[in-house]
């Protein structure tokens, strides 16, 4: 059919045309990039002499959240409001907490919730157990997690499960984590450390798979069989297989955030935080 005069377009309006229409659905096809944050147990010398600035520091990384390890359920609600302000100046969230034990007691919960909700934190995690010896043990804790799962439910707030090497080797023939996953509700998160689950020689993609929806949070930490390395080794230096598990996570597994953490390298811990986030962005075509 022929078109009339007002009717035609040029040619350079129509490859201008056809080139948004072709941006627009690879962006489309694009995944989004999930937040990272950093486990702020990475540099927790660094933030015992000075927190501000430290925070400061990691804000100034790139990093766009963080998560507070157990010494902050101490904090008077004051100094959350002021450890808020800092975030939010800087332009940086906390996406959640690591707790101990005393934290899901029925007077710790309301502390923690009350902390929580100033720091705006979404996830109340539980980092360890400790040495649980049998299932029934391990049963008791799922029960534990479970009935605060449904207390923090009430203040908007969801909790977790921070897994160690502990909760990967089995126990009378069954995992440990495979019961505290089968023992709590779905919207308990099932916040997988990568660099400990390989240590205890699971499959860190087979869990997510088989845990959808689950694995809300990752930390991203590094292993290396190379016992003069082990958890020394920056991220990507080990043996993790990155691009499959970040797959897994964020198609399957219900990932909202990523935390690097890192116990201790040959770096000072600032500078081997700043690495870290380096070689996540190269991995993952950031840089």
């Amino acid at each position: 059919m022929r078109m009339s005069g007002d009717e035609r377009i040029s040619r350079r309006a129509f490859c201008a045309l056809a080139a948004g229409a072709a941006g627009a659905v690879a962006s489309r096809g694009q995944a989004k990039q999930l937040p990272v944050g950093l486990e702020m147990f990475s540099v927790r010398h660094q933030l015992e002499k000075d927190l501000p600035g430290t925070v400061k520091a990691v804000a100034g990384m790139g990093y766009q959240g963080l998560e507070f390890f157990a010494p902050y359920f101490s904090w008077k609600p004051d100094y959350a409001r002021e450890v808020r302000k800092q975030l939010d100046d800087l332009g940086i969230r906390c996406f959640s907490t690591h707790n101990g034990p005393q934290s899901f007691t029925a007077d710790g919960l309301k502390q923690a919730a009350e902390l929580n909700h100033i720091l705006g934190s979404g996830f109340v995690v539980w980092a360890s157990a400790g040495n649980v010896k049998t299932l029934d043990g391990w049963k008791k804790v799922a029960g534990t997690l479970d009935s605060a799962a449904a207390a923090l439910a009430g203040e908007g707030l969801r909790t977790g499960y921070h897994n160690h090497q502990l909760e990967f080797r089995p126990i009378e023939g069954k995992r440990p984590i495979e019961v505290l996953a089968a023992n709590t509700r779905k919207s308990v998160m099932l916040q997988l450390d990568v660099g400990t689950c390989i240590e205890a020689g699971s499959d860190p993609v087979a869990w997510i798979e088989q845990n959808p929806g689950r694995i809300n949070a990752l930390h991203l930490k590094e292993w290396s069989p190379n016992a003069s390395v082990g958890y020394k080794a920056l991220f990507g230096e080990g043996v993790a297989p990155w691009m499959k598990i970040f797959a897994a996570a964020e198609s399957v597994g219900g990932a909202e955030y990523y935390l690097i953490e890192q116990e201790g390298s040959r770096y000072p811990e600032l500078e081997t935080a700043k690495k870290c986030l380096e070689a996540y962005r190269k991995l993952r075509g950031m840089a």
